[in-house]
């Protein structure tokens, strides 16, 4: 399918921000067309077996399972009524403002020189729900085969209904650790050990913000009795050290660390006859388009540079709204209220009570206390040896980048980049971005604004065919 569409509301994304957005939007009176990379509503939070199977998905291994298939049988209907324009498969490259509104051209998930053009759509508002992805740390080893981020081994699981390996470690930091482990054990896999860099005991001051959503410590006791069902080791204040392997992975060394992240001497160990290393260190939105569109932003608890919003979650750019991971991450419940609230005020109406306001308030300091209860350890960059790449795409090691920042005055991610490429390949930065970020700054420091900026900043928010390009002949087209 290919063409030009004019909406009134534009969403990108159809995750659990996006898909609430859109179906208010459209309960609304608003006309509506949805961009999505996937092939199905869901996002990562709800993704699941192609539904072209047959096989009616039962929401196993799935949190708030109800609330997607609402949100699904509102979308599908206003689908079918018309009323939404779902273009899936389909990922958005360019992003621009003009008079009349936002233009948005889009192309393939997966670009070749045999697919045909992309849709633009122009709408006169327009609401980003781009998600995001898990944030890396780099450590010896792990550009061999079977090191995964802990969101890629629950994608490969959802999607197929099959394991990438046997024997897995699941290691970094925060919640999303639990339930990666938990549906590896479900489905047949045995997790070695679940290695968590924070103590529990950060908690302690965050009580009060932990008090206020009480169906997080629901959710851990059910993760809790998986993993005793399972007999799965959960090991506070431990890292991974290194991977080792020839073609692939085959062992794992770990270590104690203290508060602040360092390795204990003499503390470590190591699992042997490993498949997968799963990692998870919090997540980094998807802050292409927001960039690209001018949008205001800060740097929060977690690290993360996310966008400024008001309390009908539009941004410092006009007509431009935006919910979820991108606003902060905060987990699926959070992302709904802000995807409704976004949706709605895009059509011109208001949705949210007082209560889900109130609601939507909660959830947000607790996103706040889990960022300050399971931080990136201040002294990670004292686990990497000279040797250890940085930047896998382009075999950038950590000696290099530290001879660009000491030597070159490279303290940036942009100014990495041209000096050692790293950020230059596949990716584009968006497995190393936060990590070369916080190199340049040096140890113990954190990575400014302006390099996390720049490492999302890019003219082009995805790869595209250069047939795309050659058919842009006005930009109003």
């Amino acid at each position: 399918m290919s063409g030009k569409f004019t909406v009134d509301v534009a969403v990108v994304g159809a995750g659990p921000a996006g898909l609430a957005a859109a179906v208010e939007a459209v309960e609304a009176g608003a006309s509506v067309a949805v961009v999505d990379a996937g092939q199905q509503p869901g996002g990562q939070f709800w993704r699941h077996r192609p539904e072209q199977d047959g096989v009616e998905p039962d929401g196993q291994g799935h949190h708030d399972w109800s609330v997607f298939l609402e949100l699904r049988r509102r979308f599908s209907a206003a689908r079918a009524s018309g009323r939404i324009t779902y273009l899936a498969g389909r990922q958005v490259w360019m992003a621009s403002r003009d008079e009349d509104g936002y233009v948005l051209r889009t192309t393939d998930t997966v670009a070749s020189a045999e697919g045909g053009p992309g849709e633009t759509v122009r709408a006169s508002r327009l609401v980003l729900c781009p998600g995001g992805y898990d944030r890396q740390l780099p450590v010896p080893g792990w550009e061999l085969p079977g090191v995964m981020a802990a969101g890629g081994v629950q994608a490969f699981l959802k999607a197929n209904g099959a394991l990438p390996g046997r024997r897995f470690v699941v290691a970094g930091t925060g919640p999303f650790l639990l339930p990666v482990a938990a549906n590896i054990a479900e489905a047949g896999g045995q997790v070695l050990a679940v290695l968590e860099s924070s103590s529990l005991s950060g908690w302690l001051p965050q009580w009060r913000a932990a008090l206020g959503v009480p169906g997080k410590a629901l959710e851990g006791a059910e993760y809790a009795a998986v993993f005793a069902r399972h007999r799965i080791p959960y090991k506070t204040r431990r890292i991974v050290t290194s991977i080792e392997g020839e073609r692939g992975v085959e062992s794992v060394r770990w270590a104690r660390v203290d508060g602040q992240g360092r390795a204990i001497p003499g503390s470590g160990g190591q699992y042997d006859d490993v498949d997968v290393v799963g990692f998870g260190w919090g997540f980094t939105p998807q802050m292409e388009l927001p960039l690209a569109l001018g949008v205001a932003t800060r740097v929060d608890a977690d690290g993360s540079l996310v966008a400024v919003v008001d309390e009908q979650q539009e941004s410092s750019v006009p007509g431009l709204y935006l919910a979820g991971e991108v606003t902060g991450v905060g987990g699926a419940v959070l992302a709904v209220l802000e995807g409704r609230a976004a949706g709605a005020a895009a059509a011109g109406a208001v949705v949210l009570s007082s209560q889900d306001t109130a609601r939507r308030d909660r959830h947000r300091r607790f996103a706040q206390a889990m960022h300050r209860a399971h931080p990136v350890p201040e002294a990670w960059q004292e686990w990497l040896t000279p040797e250890t790449l940085v930047c896998r795409c382009e075999e950038v090691t950590v000696e290099q980048v530290s001879e660009a920042r000491t030597g070159l005055g490279a303290d940036d991610s942009r100014s990495l980049k041209s000096f050692t490429r790293a950020g230059m390949g596949w990716c584009q930065g968006r497995v190393c971005g936060f990590a070369a970020s916080c190199l340049g700054a040096g140890p113990g420091r954190d990575a400014s604004a302006d390099s996390l900026a720049s490492s999302a900043k890019r003219p082009l928010a995805v790869p595209v065919p250069l047939g795309e390009l050659a058919l842009l002949d006005t930009p109003g087209d």
